[in-house]
Formats: C-alpha cells, structure tokens, sequence
C-alpha cells in the first residue's frame, strides 16, 4: 500500500473488572495510526483536534474542555508521548511510537498513533 497508511478503528476494549458479574467491562475506544516515512505527532494531534472540534469540546488549560500533558509511557518514545485530558478526566494518550514497539511488530518506519475512551461522550 503506498504511504502515508492511516488507520482508525472505534471498538470494544474489554478490561477486568471484579465489581461486575462478569469479571470484566466493556470499554468503547478510538484508535488512530499514522504509519510513514516521518513519525507524524503533528498529524494525529491534528486528528485529535479535529475530533474534539466535532465533539465541541474546546481546547482550554482551565480544566472546562480538553488539554494534553507530556507523560512517560513505555509503548511511546520518549519525549514524544501525552495524555489526553477531557474536563479533568484521563482520557487516552497520543504519541509517537518507540522503535522497540515499531519492530516487535516487523514494522520498519515510524510511526504515531493516538488512542483515546469516546464513551465519556456519548
């Protein structure tokens, strides 16, 4: 396929849980991956803005819409990772991924991906 491969999925994410009969919970996610020849964080930030434009949920630092942190996380290189924050809940993380995450799934370029809960807004 040529490049850039951008790839999106929204899905169930299932997640222990021992407070439900069950063991576990659905958890209903938006993932996006930017796959080319440079890592592409501008480019699924840009997503993410434009699905809280269309969510109508504005940019603000006052914790009354969505705002992004620097965060460590393994998956992500370093430096290169954020959380993203809606009216002061954790939502998900953006960033671009580390090179051992790249290759432990025989990828060779670099890659962004952000992954975020939408069921706070439905």
């Amino acid at each position: 396929m040529p490049l850039p491969m951008k790839l999106f999925e929204i899905s169930d994410v299932v997640l222990k849980d021992s407070t439900k009969d069950s063991g576990a919970r659905n958890h209903r996610r938006l993932c996006a991956v930017h796959y080319s020849r440079t890592p592409g964080f501008e480019i699924i930030h840009g997503l993410l803005d434009r699905v809280m434009q269309l969510l109508e949920v504005q940019f603000t630092d006052d914790g009354t819409g969505y705002h992004i942190e620097m965060c460590d996380d393994s998956t992500y290189f370093p430096g290169r990772c954020a959380e993203v924050h809606v009216r002061g809940n954790l939502i998900g993380h953006l960033g671009v991924l580390h090179p051992d995450v790249i290759t432990s799934f025989d990828l060779n370029l670099p890659a962004a991906a952000m992954e975020i809960g939408i069921e706070y807004f439905l």
